[in-house]
């Protein structure tokens, strides 16, 4: 990571998302939650925070989509089956046709951050499966969530590794 990561106590001030317990069945045979479960609970989160700029999960049926095109993954610390664990998005950036998000696992059960998921996630227009530019509404819900999380007191821990273009 290039800057350090924001902690805990910075990180529940953000929205919560898939607030849940890990399920016995997405544990794996090192006794913690598998590998592909974080993606995924992060993913979902992701998804979640989305509706609220105009984006609902039924998208595609109205000619949109999100598709992901980038991910850097951190693990930090383990979550264990029945550990509370929940999703916290911070929106970084976005060009005309692409979104810069970081998604945070955090451990409440143990107060900690366990996860960082950092995306670059494109437009799509479902009638030719290609890249076009944000719809205007979903443009200013995003650019308002952008100012709004660049005036957080913390630094989104960014690893470097992903860029807009």
């Amino acid at each position: 990571m290039s800057t350090s990561l924001p902690t805990y106590d910075q990180l529940v001030a953000l929205p919560a998302y898939t607030e849940q317990p890990v399920p016995i069945a997405f544990e794996d045979v090192n006794g913690h939650l598998n590998v592909r479960h974080y993606l995924g609970i992060a993913s979902e989160g992701l998804d979640e925070s989305l509706v609220s700029l105009g984006v609902p999960q039924n998208w595609p049926a109205h000619g949109h989509a999100c598709f992901s095109a980038e991910h850097h993954l951190t693990y930090l610390t383990e979550l264990r089956t029945g550990d509370r664990l929940s999703a916290r998005v911070r929106l970084v950036g976005r060009s005309e046709r692409a979104a810069h998000v970081v998604v945070y696992l955090l451990d409440d059960t143990e107060q900690r951050v366990s996860y960082v998921m950092e995306e670059i996630f494109l437009h799509i227009d479902m009638s030719t499966r290609k890249t076009s530019p944000w719809p205007e509404d979903v443009a200013k819900a995003m650019d308002e969530r952008i100012a709004e999380d660049q005036a957080l007191d913390f630094e989104p821990g960014l690893s470097g590794s992903l860029a807009l273009r």
